[in-house]
């Protein structure tokens, strides 16, 4: 992808697409070059595809439209979890730029499951479709009461890599809605972040998650990521 396209995106991300990147610092602690950055009055997340640590599994320079193309999957379902998440071109080249959640850091997914079920029984469903190899648990954020979810560089493979801390699920039915709503799902809006194998296995994931109608349990591979926050 260039710098020049742009991925479908709702009109919630035109700011994020039009407006100046300001960037104000460096994001310690992440494996990829993060930046924290303003557009007007908006406080973003910017991850330039040049800061991408190349992977043996994943395609080098594709992780920035993973990102997007996870926004667009949440925005599909009609759920609000995922940050508004774009591709466009920034100072240091094409990348993603996401809404930044502001949240305390101390607070992480182990220390909401008994508060939040519902919402983190919907995204570990959405791990689920995207097929998320590293939801840490410092990847869900508590902003306000509400939950939001973050860092999907790791998603879309097509060879099975779910690799998460959220197995509070297994076995338990998931909710008529959701299912519903994840049967909606189609491809071509993907087009141009993944590749056609890696859409057709996004579909493929649907329809089994659908017939199954329950959370399964780890496997195959490594369930967790590390580290686990």
């Amino acid at each position: 992808m260039s710098g020049r396209q742009r991925p479908p995106c709702s009109r919630s991300g035109l700011t994020l697409l039009d407006g100046e990147i300001e960037i104000i610092g460096l994001l310690s602690g992440a494996s990829n070059y993060t930046l924290l950055g303003r557009i007007g009055e908006q406080m973003v997340v910017y991850k330039p595809r040049r800061g991408e640590s190349p992977l043996w599994d994943f395609a080098t320079g594709t992780l920035f439209q993973r990102e997007a193309a996870a926004y667009l999957v949440c925005e599909m379902l009609g759920w609000d979890f995922v940050p508004v998440t774009v591709c466009r071109d920034g100072p240091l080249g094409p990348g993603s730029v996401q809404r930044f959640i502001d949240h305390d850091p101390s607070v992480t997914a182990f220390d909401l499951v008994e508060s939040h079920t519902p919402e983190l029984m919907r995204i570990a469903l959405f791990d689920l479709v995207v097929n998320n190899a590293d939801r840490k648990a410092g990847h869900v954020l508590l902003s306000d009461g509400r939950l939001f979810a973050v860092d999907h560089g790791l998603c879309f493979h097509e060879e099975s890599k779910l690799r998460t801390v959220l197995w509070d699920f297994i076995g338990m039915p998931i909710p008529a809605d959701d299912l519903r709503s994840i049967q909606g799902l189609t491809g071509e809006s993907f087009s141009g972040l993944l590749s056609e194998r890696e859409i057709r296995a996004l579909q493929s994931r649907v329809e089994t998650i659908t017939d199954v109608g329950v959370f399964p349990p780890p496997g195959p591979g490594r369930p967790y990521p590390w580290p686990p926050v």
